[in-house]
């Protein structure tokens, strides 16, 4: 991975994330970047036709009514602050043209998160985002879909308050789809440094895609060993989380909405699910 980028809006969303990511670009090597992102001054109303396509024009004035800091200019620099310290805290050097070399990289954008992520995101190989907090955490919600939906890149998701490393024991939610293949090739460069990875299954594995054993085999190629966990498939989500728990794991690994993301948001589903309630991060990838 050589660019991890990281969005911002509300400093107190975000430090997490960046100290995550910072972390993350001194194992991987890489360079990361801060992007500050603020809605446009105009209305909704008036944005040109180009934004107001494919429902843009809603999400920028969801986004803007969500995002009233009590002076703009102090909240820009509070986060340009915050992500120059810790960059300095992780060995960084702040740098404004783009090297092979790790270094940090501090952008200003408008627009809404699905207009920025959608351009920003499909150019950067991992984006680091918070969880949604439970009470709240409406900016951090419009961040993440945005990086999912829009961007078609990995997402690492940060729970709030996360102090620990990211990586060192890696679970694999294995549902035998394209995004959770997806997401193991994306997560490669972790999965060959990690101490331990187990691949969890739920249930009876008939799906039109390769199996556990399968993947187990494949990540052989790559020189990474791995456990596989069968789990009896009354409770996919769950039992995920319990493989999790028993594992110690620091990491989990799948595929975001891989089944009609409207009936995962109606009916329940293992993504929102995680997104709300997983106590560790979680990389996902919406192919």
């Amino acid at each position: 991975m050589r660019v991890i980028f990281v969005p911002v809006a509300d400093r107190e969303e975000c430090s997490y994330a960046l100290h995550a990511a910072f972390d993350l670009g001194n194992t991987l090597d890489s360079n990361v970047i801060g992007c500050h992102i603020r809605p446009h001054s105009y209305s909704a109303v008036s944005l040109p036709s180009d934004i107001a396509l494919q429902g843009m024009a809603n999400s920028e004035a969801e986004w803007a009514a969500n995002w009233q800091p009590r002076n703009e200019k102090r909240t820009c620099t509070a986060a340009r602050t915050l992500f120059q310290k810790v960059a300095e805290h992780y060995g960084y050097k702040v740098i404004r043209k783009p090297r092979s070399t790790p270094g940090a990289v501090w952008m200003e954008k408008t627009g809404s998160p699905n207009r920025v992520l959608g351009i920003t995101g499909p150019v950067s190989d991992l984006l680091v985002v918070s969880r949604p907090a439970r009470q709240g955490g409406k900016l951090a919600r419009l961040f993440l879909l945005a990086a999912l939906l829009r961007s078609a890149r990995p997402v690492l998701m940060l729970p709030q308050a996360w102090k620990r490393g990211v990586g060192k024991n890696i679970c694999i939610a294995w549902n035998q789809s394209r995004e959770a293949a997806q997401a193991v090739a994306a997560a490669m460069p972790l999965l060959q440094i990690a101490a331990s990875v187990t691949i969890v299954s739920s249930g009876k594995e008939n799906r039109a895609g390769p199996n556990s054993a399968q993947l187990a085999t494949y990540l052989k190629y790559w020189g990474v060993k791995s456990t596989r966990v069968s789990q009896r498939g009354h409770d996919e989500a769950k039992e995920i989380l319990q493989a999790v728990r028993e594992t110690r794991a620091d990491l989990l690994v799948m595929g975001a909405y891989s089944r009609n993301r409207m009936s995962q948001l109606i009916l329940g589903g293992v993504t929102d699910f995680m997104i709300r309630r997983a106590p560790i991060p979680v990389l996902m990838l919406h192919a």
